[in-house]
């Protein structure tokens, strides 16, 4: 399950009682995902093992200051939104992140010890909804929610995935660290900035220390590699 060539892979092994094993798959399209499950289906190891959990979710990038740039000029010349003019200059520009960005879009599975994932929503009830918001104020609390986030980047690497329309919740947070108090600093300071503290719902919590396949079957034996 670690070839390089069918995509990233890694196992980890949970702390507490959630799950035991959780999988971790990058892949560059959902039928490659669809492949992997099935692969790990027809294990002999898939006879012993109850799925708990799954989640499903694609790697995004925010782009929510060069949008509001963009908008903005676009609006100036006097181009109507969503004209076919509009659609193409968005067009241009998310071509020109998506090969800027391919390191970004498409990340290998970092070699942290620890890993910790949890789903996410953004409030959209009756007083608090995140997607009321014009554009600019949502740039700007993403963007000092980012600004929080970098100051522990030498710390912990961060993958977020979106999955509005895949799974329950609307993103993926994947959490990277040598160092696992290092995700409870992260995650606490960020409760405090104004899209966390008043925009944002966390799902559960999971915690993982990595395992090579190798290793399996001392981690099945009761030894943590």
């Amino acid at each position: 399950m670690e070839r390089e060539q069918d995509g990233p892979s890694a196992l980890y092994s949970l702390v507490g009682h959630k799950g035991d094993l959780l999988w971790l798959h990058f892949r560059k399209s959902v039928d490659e995902l669809n492949r992997a499950e099935l692969c790990l289906a027809r294990l002999r190891l898939a006879d012993f093992l109850e799925p708990a959990t799954s989640y499903l979710s694609v790697v995004e990038l925010g782009l929510y200051d060069s949008s509001i740039k963009l908008y903005r000029t676009l609006a100036q010349r006097g181009i109507e939104p969503h004209s076919p003019e509009w659609n193409a200059e968005v067009e241009s520009l998310l071509a020109m992140q998506r090969k800027t960005m391919q390191p970004r879009l498409y990340p290998k599975i970092p070699p942290q010890r620890y890993l910790c994932f949890y789903p996410m929503d953004r409030r959209r009830g009756e007083r608090k909804n995140f997607y009321t918001l014009p554009i600019a104020g949502r740039g700007r609390m993403m963007r000092e929610h980012g600004l929080l986030g970098r100051r522990y980047s030498d710390r912990v690497r961060q993958i977020v995935s979106g999955s509005i329309g895949f799974d329950d919740w609307e993103w993926g947070v994947d959490l990277f660290a040598d160092h696992p108090l290092d995700f409870k600093k992260l995650i606490y300071e960020m409760r405090f900035d104004e899209v966390s503290a008043v925009y944002t719902l966390f799902g559960p919590f999971y915690l993982g220390l990595r395992v090579a396949a190798a290793q399996l079957g001392a981690l099945l034996e009761g030894e943590l590699p």
